[in-house]
C-alpha cells in the first residue's frame, strides 16, 4: 500500500514509494516540530543580535534551526519504516490509520503511560525552558549552533515521539488529527501548566485505551 496515489492498494513498495514517504513524514514532522521549538530560536536570534551590536559574530539562527530539524528528519526515516511495516501487516487503512482496534489501543496505552513518565517530564522540563537550556548548552560557532539544535531536537524527541505514533491512530493524512497533536505539543512546551495538562490528556488516553483492550 503506497502513499503516492488517492486510491491506494496492498502491493510492495518500490523505491519511489519509499522516498515520497519519507519525505511527507520530514514535512509533516517540520511542520507540526518547528512551531514549538520557536521560543528556543528567537532566544537564540536575541543573542546573535546581542553579540553582533558588540562586535562579534554569532551562527546564524537557521544553523541552529537546521540541528533541531535533522533530529527530526532521522525520526521520519523511522517513521516511514514503521509505516512500511504496518501496511505489509494489513494494519493500515488508505488513509494511514489503524484498521486494528487492539493497535490503536495499544497506542493509546503507550502514549498515556509514556506521558507520565520521569523521561517525558524531563525532557519536558527542557523544552518548557529555552533560555536555560541556551545557557547550559551554548557552543561556540557554526558546528557549536548545529550541535546545540541536535541537543534541542533530541529533548524535543524525547518528549514528543510517542505522540507522533498516535499518528497512524487518527490517520497520518486525517489534517484535523494532525492540527490537534499539533496544538497538544506547543500547548505542553508553552503553556504555564500545559506540562499538567499533558499529564491529564496521558490519563484520559489510557482509560480510553484500556476501555478498548476489554471491551
Amino acid at each position: 500500500m503506497s502513499a503516492t496515489g488517492s486510491m491506494m492498494t496492498l502491493r510492495p513498495w518500490t523505491s519511489l514509494d519509499f522516498a515520497l514517504t519519507f519525505a511527507m513524514w520530514t514535512v509533516m514532522m517540520v511542520g507540526m516540530m518547528v512551531p514549538s521549538a520557536t521560543p528556543t530560536a528567537l532566544i537564540y536570534a536575541a543573542v546573535a543580535r546581542k553579540a553582533a551590536l558588540q562586535g562579534a559574530v554569532l551562527a546564524p539562527t537557521i544553523i541552529f534551526v537546521s540541528g533541531y530539524v535533522a533530529v527530526w528528519t532521522v525520526f521520519s526515516l523511522l517513521a516511514t519504516v514503521i509505516q512500511w511495516g504496518l501496511e505489509w501487516a494489513a494494519l493500515l487503512s488508505p488513509m494511514m490509520a489503524s484498521t486494528s482496534p487492539s493497535l490503536g489501543a495499544t497506542l493509546l496505552v503507550g502514549a498515556g503511560v509514556y506521558q507520565l513518565t520521569p523521561m517525558k517530564a524531563a525532557c519536558l522540563r527542557h523544552c518548557r525552558a529555552p533560555a536555560q537550556f541556551i545557557s547550559q548548552h551554548w557552543r561556540p560557532g557554526r558546528a557549536g549552533a548545529f550541535h546545540m539544535g541536535i541537543i534541542h531536537g533530541a529533548y524535543c524527541l524525547g518528549c514528543c515521539w510517542i505522540l507522533m505514533g498516535l499518528l497512524f491512530l487518527g490517520g497520518v493524512m486525517n489534517l484535523l488529527w494532525i492540527a490537534g497533536i499539533t496544538i497538544t505539543v506547543l500547548a505542553e512546551k508553552v503553556l504555564p501548566f500545559g506540562n499538567w495538562g499533558g499529564r491529564i490528556a496521558g490519563s484520559a488516553a489510557i482509560a480510553v485505551g484500556v476501555a478498548v483492550l476489554v471491551g
